[in-house]
């Protein structure tokens, strides 16, 4: 069985900010059966449906920051469920909401609240780890801790497989763990070890100006994850579609170049 692959826009943002339309026809050509979109580039959500239906690209999901779903979940869940999504994810939590701080039994709970008024819009929230919630809360990671108190009906699990490893875990593991509640992965690959600038790499943070050369992400088969297995358990727990997403350019290539080599790969592999 093959999965359906679309894309994170956000490894190609400059791209997709200059020119939205080229840039998904761009994708579109790659061979990706749809997009995942952070942000809409200053489109209407209305724009961004007819753009998709022209180009026959299925608008899957979207990553919208969690504050700003918090502080308006109707309209803001809304706007995103009227271009005709599947999902919705809570992408990234700042630093002052993540586990081990005051406010994460705040963030468990707002995420059971989207999490309603997503089903109420024929929506399914995710939520897209990063390597963060690999702390422990009372012997138990983080993450397991929100998918254990919210359930499986308001919640569901956007593994990112390069994220799981950088935390520690093995991807297969906990694919195979939340089996049943993986309706999408997210397929990421990268070079090195872990480091203290890597989320100046995604755009969230900057630690300095110069940045030590010791971890890149890559192309989806470029890197050190071993993605046969990874697929397989992603068939065995059910999972509907694969995202590839490279926060960030290496290997001398450019993002869309990027994103066609991940595409490639994952082809040559049957996926």
């Amino acid at each position: 069985m093959s999965f359906p692959i679309a894309v994170q826009v956000y490894s190609v943002r400059n791209e997709a900010a200059a020119d939205l339309k080229g840039t998904l026809t761009a994708i579109k050509k790659m061979g990706y059966d749809g997009v995942e979109f952070a942000g809409l580039y200053g489109h209407e959500p209305a724009e961004v449906k007819a753009i998709c239906e022209e180009l026959g690209l299925v608008p899957l999901s979207a990553h919208v920051p969690y504050l700003d779903m918090v502080a308006d979940p109707a309209g803001v869940l809304g706007k995103y469920a009227s271009i005709g999504l599947s999902y919705i994810a809570v992408p990234y939590l700042n630093t002052e909401y993540r586990p081990g701080t005051d406010k994460f039994p705040e963030v468990v709970g707002n995420i059971a609240m989207l999490g309603r008024e997503a089903n109420k819009l024929g929506l399914t929230l995710l939520y897209h780890n990063h390597d963060f919630e690999f702390v422990k809360l009372d012997g138990k990671y983080a993450l397991d801790v929100l998918y254990d108190t919210v359930p499986a009906d308001l919640l569901q699990t956007e593994l990112d497989v390069c994220w799981v490893k950088v935390g520690g875990e093995e991807p297969v593991k906990y694919i195979k763990k939340y089996a049943g509640r993986c309706p999408v992965v997210h397929l990421k690959d990268f070079y090195g070890e872990k480091s203290e600038d890597m989320y100046e790499l995604i755009g969230m943070e900057k630690k300095g100006p110069v940045r030590p050369a010791n971890f890149e992400f890559r192309p989806v088969g470029s890197g050190l994850q071993d993605f046969p297995p990874i697929l397989a358990a992603a068939r065995e727990a059910g999972a509907k579609w694969v995202v590839v997403e490279q926060d960030n350019p290496s290997m001398g290539l450019t993002p869309l170049q990027s994103i066609e080599k991940s595409i490639q790969y994952l082809k040559s592999i049957g996926c």
